[in-house]
């Protein structure tokens, strides 16, 4: 199964569309959104041919975003704890932990707690994929933006479950 990451795509409707677009070139099946839509309108173009899942950024301040994300997809608030695949896979379910990260020390906890194959966030603008005793935390990047270490183009990520650990991840620049 092929799983869109995508985070803080901060009213960018153009970077928006561009994920999307990507998303469905790649069939993903699942699309998961780590916070920071911003505003409601840039929610929209995610209702697409699949599933969606999203959680709460720091900037989602319109609690109109929820009701955006549930007219179409699952909104989970602060975090959420998904389940892909079924036990007769041949490695049974993918766990994957979703929060947007603005706590290193959640995002840190979720990995290394070793209840979860992948953990997702965004938040940095950064992104990154790093495989810790079993778990893969994966940012799938962001906008860019005017902050040391944030990604200098826009970023997303797709997971192909049938794969294993960090090997499973790819970034793609957008434009």
């Amino acid at each position: 199964m092929q799983i869109g990451i995508v985070s803080d795509t901060h009213d960018d409707l153009d970077a928006v569309h561009a994920a999307v677009d990507l998303f469905e070139s790649e069939g993903v099946e699942a699309v998961i959104h780590c916070g920071d839509f911003v505003a409601p309108f840039s929610v929209a173009p995610f209702d697409a041919d699949f599933a969606f899942h999203a959680v709460r950024g720091n900037n989602d301040g319109e609690w109109n975003v929820q009701s955006a994300v549930e007219s179409f997809g699952t909104y989970h608030g602060e975090a959420a704890a998904l389940s892909f695949g079924t036990d007769g896979d041949a490695d049974g379910p993918v766990e994957i932990a979703v929060v947007h990260g603005t706590s290193d020390l959640v995002v840190d906890a979720l990995v290394d707690c070793g209840s979860y194959d992948y953990v997702l966030h965004g938040h940095t603008h950064a992104h990154g994929v790093e495989e810790r005793n079993g778990t893969v935390r994966v940012n799938p990047g962001g906008l860019p933006i005017p902050v040391a270490g944030a990604d200098d183009v826009f970023r997303v990520a797709t997971l192909e479950t049938g794969e294993a650990g960090a090997d499973a991840v790819t970034h793609h620049e957008l434009p």
